[in-house]
C-alpha cells in the first residue's frame, strides 16, 4: 500500500536518526536531558515538587517564573538549598505572560509590567543557575488581537531588555503558542520572524511545545529538525495534553528529531508540561493540586519517555 505523506516524512526521519547514531555511536551511551516544568503543580511547596521529581529520576527542573513583584516568588537561596538537598539543578525559568504583563499590549502600563517582570526573572534564573527564560510575545489567554501593531510593540518592548539577557548569560527562548490561546507568534516560522525583528543576540532561541505544535506546525519532527541549534527547550505532553503515553502523540518521532539535531549536547532540555485538556491553563498555577494525581502524572510520563528513548537507540 502506498504510504501516506506523514509516513513518508517519518521514514525519512528514521533514516536520519539511524545515520546520526551510526556516525556517532557514543550517542547510545547518552540520554536527552529530561526536565519538568513545575508551574502546573500549582501552589504546592517547591520541596514537595522537587522530591517527587527526584524520586522519579528527573535531574532538572524548569521553575515557575513566579516573581510577580518584589515581595512575591522564589527566594534564590532557598531554591538552591532545596535543589542541592535532592541533587537537582535548575534548567531555566518558565516566564508567565498574561494581560497584566503583555509585551504586545496597547497599554504602556502592561508593557512596563512586562519589562519589570522579565528583569525579576532574569535575576532569579541567574541566581539559581538556569540557562534560559521562556518568553511569550503576547498574553496567554487573549487570542483576539488588540490591533495591527501588536507585533511591533512586542518587538520594541523586548528590545529594551534584550541587552540584560545577554549581560546575564541567559537565553531568551521565544515560545510559539496555538492561536486559540494567543494572538501572535503561533508557529516556529512566526518565532523566527519575531527573533529576526528583535535583532539582538540576547534574543535568539526557541522554546517549543509539542501540544501547540500539533496545530501550529505541519509536521512536529520536521519543525524540530529545522529549528536546529535555535531550540533550547521543548515542552512535552501527549496529544490530549496529559501524561506521555496517554494519547496519540508520536513520541518516537520527537525523540529521533532531537537526536538528529544534537540535542544531547549542552544545556538543552526535554521538559514535560502536561496540563490537561481545555483552554487557558494559567489558572492552574494558583490552584491546589491533588498529590496522588501529580505523582502518577510524573511517574507515567518519565517511565514512558525513558522506555521509548531506550527502545529507539537499541532496536532501530
Amino acid at each position: 500500500m502506498k504510504l501516506q505523506n506523514y509516513e513518508i516524512k517519518r521514514e525519512k526521519l528514521v533514516q536520519q536518526f539511524k545515520k546520526t547514531l551510526s556516525e556517532n555511536p557514543n550517542l547510545k551511551n547518552q540520554n536527552l536531558k529530561l526536565s519538568w516544568s513545575n508551574w502546573g503543580f500549582g501552589i504546592e511547596p517547591l520541596e514537595e515538587s522537587v522530591k517527587r521529581l527526584s524520586s522519579n529520576g528527573v535531574e532538572w527542573i524548569e521553575l515557575h517564573g513566579n516573581r510577580y513583584g518584589d515581595d512575591l516568588g522564589y527566594n534564590a537561596k532557598e531554591v538552591n538549598e532545596i535543589l542541592e538537598k535532592y541533587n537537582m539543578k535548575a534548567a531555566g525559568v518558565c516566564g508567565m505572560f498574561g494581560p497584566e504583563n503583555d509585551l504586545s499590549s496597547n497599554s504602556g502600563i502592561s508593557r512596563q509590567n512586562a519589562i519589570d517582570y522579565i528583569r525579576r526573572q532574569i535575576e532569579l534564573c541567574k541566581d539559581v543557575g538556569g540557562s534560559y527564560i521562556l518568553v511569550v510575545p503576547g498574553a496567554v489567554g487573549r487570542p483576539n488581537a488588540y490591533d495591527d501593531s501588536e507585533f511591533d510593540r512586542s518587538v520594541e518592548t523586548l528590545q529594551i531588555v534584550a541587552p540584560e539577557f545577554e549581560a546575564a548569560g541567559i537565553q531568551a527562548a521565544i515560545e510559539p503558542i496555538r492561536a486559540a490561546e494567543v494572538s501572535l507568534v503561533n508557529s516556529f516560522v512566526d518565532a523566527k520572524e519575531y527573533i529576526k525583528a528583535v535583532n539582538h543576540p540576547g534574543i535568539a532561541n526557541i522554546n517549543g511545545d509539542v501540544y501547540h505544535m500539533q496545530v501550529g506546525e505541519a509536521n512536529i519532527a520536521e519543525s524540530l529538525v529545522d529549528a536546529g541549534d535555535m531550540l533550547v527547550n521543548l515542552h512535552l505532553a501527549d496529544s490530549n495534553r496529559c501524561a506521555l503515553g496517554d494519547g496519540s502523540m508520536d513520541i518516537d518521532a520527537i525523540i529521533m528529531a532531537l537526536y538528529v539535531i544534537g540535542y544531547t549536547e549542552g544545556r538543552r532540555f526535554a521538559t514535560p508540561e502536561p496540563l490537561g485538556p481545555g483552554g487557558d491553563p494559567y489558572p492552574a498555577m494558583f490552584g491546589k493540586p491533588d498529590k496522588n494525581t501529580l505523582d502518577k502524572l510524573v511517574a507515567d510520563s518519565v517511565k514512558y519517555w525513558n522506555e521509548r528513548e531506550a527502545v529507539l537507540k537499541n532496536e532501530l
